[in-house]
């Protein structure tokens, strides 16, 4: 039991570094914010209520600024790794979901 317990440790301890080593939390981004926009992320991006696009918009403007300045957030307005939530993925598995069903469909 002692050794699950250390390793669960060690675990979240290794996230939380490769969280960090990441840096994209020092422009205040979330994780979903820097996904590679392959066509399925785009359809996912374009399905998301506007209030989420917004926020994900002025996350990313922002982001860019403080790059272009050379500079990164204070650390109390970084992004905490247990507050990035994955917003975009109920709509990317959505459309991974629906992608596969259309792939079945043109196969018959």
């Amino acid at each position: 039991m002692a050794a699950r317990k250390t390793n669960f440790l060690f675990n979240a301890s290794v996230k939380q570094w490769a969280y960090d080593l990441s840096r994209f939390n020092q422009y205040g981004l979330r994780h979903d914010d820097c996904l590679y926009e392959t066509p399925e992320v785009q359809e996912a991006i374009r399905r998301l209520p506007a209030h989420v696009y917004d926020e994900r918009t002025f996350r990313l403007v922002r982001a860019m600024q403080l790059s272009c300045n050379k500079v990164v957030l204070p650390k109390e307005q970084w992004t905490k790794r247990e507050e990035d939530v994955h917003y975009l993925r109920p709509y990317l598995d959505e459309v991974l979901k629906e992608k596969k069903e259309k792939e079945d469909w043109d196969r018959e």
